[in-house]
């Protein structure tokens, strides 16, 4: 019998197959070196690869699937569950193979190289904004060295601090009064790098007909639109707006035994970047929207009185990646229930 199934454990330089017919019975295992592994593939029948959803493996499974093979990539969380005994990669090829097997398994989506773009764009945006946030934190804090006192915020620091330079009467003396100027050199160059993120993000999205779409939605801006196209594409892996809404960790969480169902707080798996910005996208919704009459406006006020703001704010995050989901997955455009 033909291999039918090959686990693929990955690494930087090491690579470890384990393939398996369609009975799970072992036909082949065998250690590879990184430049031997697509030589390897390309002399070998069509069949479905496996690897785990980590580093490099967007990159191997675009390059596997030109050789002809099926890739699928698989959470780690869920491939632990079937190593026997001791850790080593051949275990871990082969829980990968009969994790695969599994008709229930969940699988996780195949990024192109587009997407991964603007993943690495946004991750370099989010780097940038935090070491904004450090560099004022740092600021605050050496300025009440001094006795001066500045608010939370970087428009605060960003308002504040040219004064505190001005003002001659602060106690500040000459090589303080350069090192607090040096800082604000440096804080305004993030700030340039971090618009000129936020203005390419708004380019990007013109080019892309998704995000377009998406950004038509009431709470969805550029930013979660295009982090949105950069998690899931056009959202077709999902079998619907539940699905995916589930997987964004937007869904409460189960602890339930006997029969008797017992609903958590929301799950928080998945993206948790993704998830925050439809939070965020939730609350300007509930502040918006209560001046306003549409059927989704008056929803979520109606929940914002009954359950509070904290769980309202996940409500509205629930309904607008449902929404989101229709959009991307059936081409629709955004039109607002009145």
């Amino acid at each position: 019998m033909n291999i039918t199934t090959i686990g693929l454990d990955i690494a930087k330089s090491i690579f470890h197959l384990y393939g398996i017919n369609s009975v799970g019975r072992l036909l082949k295992k065998k250690q590879l070196q990184r430049h031997q592994l697509l030589k390897y593939l390309a002399n070998l029948d069509a069949s479905l690869v496996v690897m785990e959803a980590c580093g490099g493996a967007n990159y191997w499974a675009r390059e596997i699937m030109l050789l002809g093979h099926e890739v699928k990539l698989i959470s780690p969380q869920y491939v632990k569950p079937y190593v026997k005994g001791n850790k080593n990669d051949y275990n871990d090829a082969q829980a990968i193979a009969e994790a695969a097997q599994r008709s229930n398994m969940r699988f996780v989506p195949i990024k192109s190289v587009e997407q991964q773009d603007v993943q690495n764009f946004h991750r370099q945006r989010e780097r940038i904004k935090k070491e904004r946030t450090a560099l004022v934190n740092q600021i605050r804090g050496l300025l009440a060295e001094y006795g001066i006192v500045i608010k939370k915020g970087v428009a605060a620091v960003r308002r504040e601090l040219p004064r505190i330079l001005e003002d001659a009467e602060n106690g500040l003396n000459t090589l303080s009064r350069e090192l607090f100027a040096e800082l604000q050199d440096e804080l305004h160059a993030l700030e340039e790098r971090f618009v000129q993120c936020n203005h390419r993000i708004n380019l990007m999205n013109q080019d892309n007909a998704v995000c377009r779409r998406l950004e038509g939605i009431l709470g969805i801006g550029s930013i979660t639109a295009s982090a949105t196209y950069a998690a899931v594409g056009d959202g077709k892996e999902f079998k619907n707006g539940r699905h995916f809404s589930a997987w964004l960790g937007l869904v409460p969480g189960q602890h339930s035994t006997g029969g008797k169902p017992v609903l958590l707080g929301i799950s928080k798996r998945g993206n948790s970047y993704l998830r925050t910005l439809y939070i965020h996208g939730a609350r300007a919704v509930l502040r918006y929207s209560a001046n306003k009459q549409d059927r989704f406006s008056r929803w979520a006020q109606q929940v914002l009185a009954r359950r509070g703001h904290n769980k309202a704010c996940v409500a509205v995050a629930n309904k607008l990646a449902r929404i989101a989901w229709v959009i991307m997955a059936r081409g629709e455009s955004y039109r607002a229930l009145v």
